[in-house]
């Protein structure tokens, strides 16, 4: 199946580790010009060397939860690349606590990533698409904000915001050529320490890594229907083929869980 990506404008929230790292790099192997988003540029620059793909790849040094940063971002690809058809928002960022052990603080952080970041990035891309009369946007958000997870209640309802956001926004722009929909990944687990940088949540939190034993990885994977948890290039695929308007152009405003089984809605 044709994607039809070649020479479309893709912008990558959190492009530069697990599952950003993996989308940009599928849709820059399917010819898109790809921008990745992200604070640690060291990493997207790896990313970008790394590309074997016949689409390029830009990086802009970008912090999602500030509106005036997503907007130079927004001026950044339209130099680079002119009108963004695709915006991708896979950034996100979490620490796994029981709701009382958490401060106003943590909540703050969380909310700020994973939720107005993006507020802050539709609210800069989607205006040139309602001019241009096309475009697509992704969201990743969680299973955790479909079914509710443990120690997760700050993210997972970020999340399901997100989702929630995602069905609004194609009932208000779908007449207008415009898609939204969203991807809940399950657990998505690096394969090597070469997928993720020094700032990603993978490197700097509790919930990956030396911190869980490998006996406990193989019991949480008994959760799941396929027994195994996935990776971001499992997700990636997924992202690419509903940025494509000619494999996904019906559909939009839907939520596709991208777990292993983990949900089943």
């Amino acid at each position: 199946m044709q994607l039809g990506l070649e020479g479309r404008t893709i912008v990558v929230t959190g492009g530069a580790s697990n599952i950003g790292r993996a989308t940009s790099l599928t849709l820059a192997k399917e010819g898109a010009n790809v921008v990745i988003a992200d604070l640690d540029v060291d990493q997207a620059n790896r990313v970008a060397k790394e590309s074997t793909g016949p689409g390029p790849i830009a990086v802009c040094e970008t912090d999602v939860t500030s509106l005036e940063s997503v907007q130079a971002l927004a001026a950044f690809t339209a130099r680079e690349f002119g009108t963004t058809f695709g915006l991708a928002n896979v950034v996100g960022w979490e620490d796994v606590h029981k709701f009382v052990d958490t401060t106003p603080e943590f909540w703050q952080k969380v909310t700020a990533i994973n939720w107005t970041g993006v507020l802050n990035t539709t609210y800069a891309f989607l205006p040139q698409m309602i001019e241009a009369g096309t475009g697509v946007l992704l969201h990743v958000a969680s299973d955790a904000g479909r079914i509710g997870e443990y120690k997760e209640a700050v993210y997972g309802g970020c999340k399901a915001a997100v989702i929630n956001f995602s069905k609004t926004i194609a009932r208000e722009v779908g007449p207008l050529g415009i898609r939204s929909n969203v991807v809940c990944p399950g657990m998505t687990m690096p394969t090597s320490e070469a997928e993720y940088g020094a700032l990603s949540m993978h490197a700097t939190t509790t919930k990956i890594g030396s911190a869980i034993s490998p006996e406990t990885l193989e019991r949480a994977k008994r959760l799941y229907p396929l027994r195994k948890f996935g990776t971001g290039q499992d997700l990636a695929n997924s992202i690419a083929f509903l940025l494509s308007h000619e494999a996904a152009g019906h559909i939009t405003g839907q939520t596709l869980s991208v777990s292993g089984g983990y949900t089943m809605i």
